[in-house]
């Protein structure tokens, strides 16, 4: 495949020893796409909607951290990549911050914000207590109301 087949915003390699980019792990970032590209002569790719993205936190072990490179770590929404690492890259900061715009961008375009993305947990409803009191739920806390 072409290196330019993906019309990307970044693009980085994992790094290994000396933070060098060896390997066959190539990270990608699009307009509304992050894609995690692995393997040499079979290719597999991760994508995950840039919108689908729930929280990021920023990793600096000193390993990496001596050679410029850090670890992003990523939780979403996606069903086959809840948790995604994008492991040794190089200026991890500011790659931070540019997916950090591009994740707004993208909850803009669709009108969603990290709130809408969360559901309450399995088999829980939201009942408010002014609704009448005998419509058809169960009163888990109370289950002699009458």
């Amino acid at each position: 495949m072409a290196k330019n087949d993906i019309d990307c915003i970044w693009r980085d390699r994992k790094r290994t020893f000396l933070g060098l980019p060896w390997s066959f792990t190539v990270y990608f970032l699009t307009e509304t796409k992050l894609i995690c590209r692995t393997g040499i002569f079979n290719l597999e790719e991760e994508e995950i909607d840039l919108y689908k993205i729930t929280d990021k936190k920023l990793k600096l072990p000193f390993g990496q951290r001596m050679f410029g490179c850090g670890t992003i770590h990523i939780c979403s929404r996606d069903v086959d990549a809840p948790e995604f690492d994008i492991t040794a890259i190089k200026q991890p900061r500011e790659v931070l911050n540019l997916l950090d715009k591009h994740i707004n961008m993208e909850r803009d375009r669709y009108g969603t914000r990290g709130r809408d993305l969360y559901g309450g947990a399995p088999g829980q409803h939201h009942h408010d207590p002014d609704d009448d009191p005998d419509d058809g739920f169960f009163d888990y806390e109370n289950p002699h109301h009458d």
